[in-house]
């Protein structure tokens, strides 16, 4: 317990620390933000590397983390297409539960957003044409997203495994929303939020995405589909705005993939797939979490 309570807080210390120029600085509007941002997406290996070190594991890290070798490859070809095909899910059904609800301005009989973007290609043609990019994308974004997926789902998403799978997906859950906080604070995913409201809702949404990548991370016994589910995640987040009411703004906190009303389908696949026992790992290791 004592080396997650360590890499928790050094990753969320690192995280304030590498964000910290733009607190001295124009916050969202600094021209450094992107590079802070991905700058910042290291900091959990660092924290991971660092608890290695210390518990003078570094020689089996690789394994551990689920970097290399890939031991399931059946296993490991079928999360890769779920990796993109998982995120995707997620990312469309938020605008049409929450335009059920009343919360997301969707436009989703005439679709004039789309139509206007796609022009004389007709919109099958555009969405396909964005299927492609998002593969190609979610590939590029998935080696940043390996600096976060190596110290949430490879390092801190096994050690909570002892704990229970809920355990697993609300703590490493909260934990990275936690982390997200030195940008949502400042503005960051939740423009609209107030206070430490956008930190809260960050939490919701790492929690619900969070537990499908850590599904991921267990029945491929490797980070790596995680690291591309996340790219790929990054990669189409907009696409919600195809189907929005043009011009109409986005309260982010209750819309989306990234509000309350986003999460709903998906946290009813998550309380059956913790009813099966899905994400609780088929392999042992001797991971003291104890040093």
């Amino acid at each position: 317990m004592l080396s997650i309570v360590c890499f928790c807080v050094l990753s969320v210390v690192l995280a304030w620390a590498v964000a910290l120029p733009l607190w001295m600085g124009e916050g969202i509007n600094d021209a450094k933000l992107p590079g802070i941002a991905m700058a910042m997406m290291f900091t959990p290996t660092i924290a991971a590397l660092v608890i290695a070190i210390v518990e003078r594991r570094l020689t089996s890290f690789t394994s551990e983390v689920g970097l290399w070798p890939i031991k399931r490859p059946g296993k490991f070809a079928i999360a890769l297409v779920l990796s993109y095909v998982i995120p995707l899910g997620l990312i469309l059904q938020a605008p049409f539960i929450g335009t059920w609800l009343g919360v997301f301005p969707g436009d989703l009989q005439n679709f004039t957003v789309l139509r206007f973007v796609s022009g004389q290609e007709g919109p099958t043609i555009h969405l396909l044409g964005q299927a492609g990019l998002i593969v190609v994308a979610g590939l590029m974004n998935s080696l940043f997203a390996l600096g976060e997926e190596i110290g949430w789902r490879g390092w801190l998403w096994i050690r909570l495994q002892p704990y229970g799978q809920l355990a697993s997906i609300l703590v490493s859950g909260v934990v990275w929303g936690i982390w997200h906080a030195p940008l949502v604070l400042l503005g960051y995913n939740y423009p609209m939020a107030t206070g430490a409201w956008g930190v809260v809702a960050m939490c919701g949404m790492c929690t619900v995405f969070g537990a499908f990548l850590g599904w991921l991370r267990t029945y491929s016994d490797s980070v790596w589909p995680a690291a591309l589910a996340h790219g790929a995640f990054n990669a189409s987040v907009g696409l919600v705005s195809l189907f929005m009411v043009m011009g109409v703004p986005l309260d982010a906190t209750k819309a989306s993939i990234l509000g309350w009303s986003g999460w709903i389908l998906p946290g009813i696949v998550i309380a059956a797939m913790l009813l099966k026992g899905a994400f609780k790992p088929r392999w042992a290791k001797d991971l003291s979490t104890a040093r």
